[in-house]
């Protein structure tokens, strides 16, 4: 969600809170602990799992190692489902013409630095930046140039939008902050 007027211009940032994220980490808890409930099964000798005979699967090696990626999933799945609840990367930024400050708004991992917050002078932005990204993936990237501390991100790595749409939102913004547009 996004709000501009004349003096103000907001833009509010997902977080880890997406549908993909949600899909992947239930993906993944389910696919560990299936591992883990076939490696149990093949120590035991019994079928915990009715759909999956575990008595062909021998516990030296092959069990050893499916009960290890079942573990190691799990850990992933909970590192997943963290980043999840923590909301991790959400936040939002903020151009203030009135009062001549950009707030730039960040929720990290839980500790010290989970809150981050940047806080700067309109007038210290140099330009709008638009870089191309290269690879398999092309696809543009905007950022701020901010003199004298280097340029900051401003969309995510995984927000699908066109070239276009990161030109017009380049283009806004360049005009709202009176800075030039440099393509990278």
């Amino acid at each position: 969600m996004n709000w501009r007027s004349k003096q103000l211009w907001l833009d509010l940032i997902t977080g880890a809170r997406k549908l993909s994220n949600f899909f992947w980490a239930l993906t993944v808890f389910l696919g560990s602990l299936g591992f883990l409930l076939v490696g149990i099964s093949s120590y035991l000798g019994t079928n915990l799992i009715s759909f999956v005979p575990s008595q062909p699967i021998p516990f030296f090696p092959q069990g050893i190692v499916m009960s290890f990626y079942g573990i190691a999933g799990l850990f992933i799945s909970c590192y997943l489902w963290c980043t999840i609840f923590w909301n991790v990367g959400s936040g939002y930024d903020r151009f203030d013409r009135k009062e001549g400050m950009v707030c730039i708004f960040r929720w990290g991992f839980p500790g010290k630095n989970r809150r981050i917050f940047l806080q700067l002078w309109l007038k210290d932005i140099q330009s709008v930046r638009i870089r191309v990204k290269e690879g398999l993936y092309a696809r543009p990237v905007l950022y701020i140039d901010i003199r004298g501390r280097g340029v900051f991100l401003l969309t995510r790595t995984d927000e699908n939008l066109t070239s276009r749409e990161i030109e017009q939102k380049a283009a806004e913004l360049a005009f709202f902050l009176r800075v030039p547009i440099e393509i990278f």
